[in-house]
């Protein structure tokens, strides 16, 4: 099998304070399988870092498409530095199995996780997405200690409305999970994106990904989660 390894300079050593950044640079290498999933995607995020430093202890939203796709996020989220590792149309499971590329190495201050919704779409049932939610935290805890997590709860879309009863259950189980874990804040966007019981008009066309009003809404409520937990005055780990 062929493989390549690239080599990417980051500036990724934890920072004493918020904005303080150490001044090692370590290269780190990535190798990864012709077979890799979401391999030129993964890779170009370490291009993307040579080319130009990830911000020092930023926010950092990882996860499927929904993050991918949300084009205003560092104006949504300002003046919070923020690092958008979205990528393609992942899983939990991706996220886990690239967490040292992705999310470890950027030491962020808090994490902002959006997967979920791919894995049920994909045949799993909602216990065995919640289980591979806690494999994400248990990575999260050996590796970035208590850096808080804000999982976003699985959206109501159009196109897979029928999947609501399985995402609700889904959302139950991580509302559940939360409610006994320090590092773990629930973000409900379910209720704000349903009305009379159907989702709003907060898509595009292919009834999925959202337009920039259903982007306003999640604004709203990731700020306000960010700021409850004082997350603008955190350390990174």
């Amino acid at each position: 099998m062929k493989r390549l390894v690239l080599l990417a300079a980051f500036s990724l050593a934890a920072c004493t304070s918020a904005g303080a950044v150490s001044d090692s640079s370590p290269a780190v290498a990535f190798e990864l399988p012709a077979d890799a999933p979401f391999r030129d995607e993964i890779l170009r995020f370490a291009e993307l870092d040579r080319e130009s430093l990830p911000p020092a202890c930023p926010v950092l939203f990882v996860g499927s498409s929904s993050i991918r796709l949300w084009s205003t996020l560092k104006q949504d989220m300002a003046p919070l530095p923020v690092l958008n590792r979205g990528f393609g149309g992942s899983t939990i499971d991706h996220s886990n199995m690239y967490f040292d590329r992705i999310v470890a190495s950027y030491r962020p201050r808090a994490i902002v996780f959006y997967a979920g919704e791919n894995d049920l779409d994909g045949g799993q049932s909602p216990d065995a997405v919640a289980s591979e939610f806690g494999r994400f935290m248990e990575l999260k805890r050996a590796k970035l200690g208590k850096t808080p997590v804000f999982y976003i709860s699985a959206k109501p879309s159009k196109q897979r409305f029928g999947q609501y009863a399985r995402q609700s259950e889904l959302n139950a189980a991580i509302h559940k999970l939360a409610s006994s874990s320090t590092d773990l804040t629930f973000i409900d966007v379910v209720t704000p994106m349903l009305r009379d019981g159907q989702p709003q008009n907060l898509y595009v066309e292919d009834g999925l990904h959202m337009n920039a009003a259903g982007y306003s809404i999640w604004r709203g409520l990731v700020r306000d989660a960010l700021a409850k937990r004082n997350v603008e005055r955190m350390r990174c780990r």
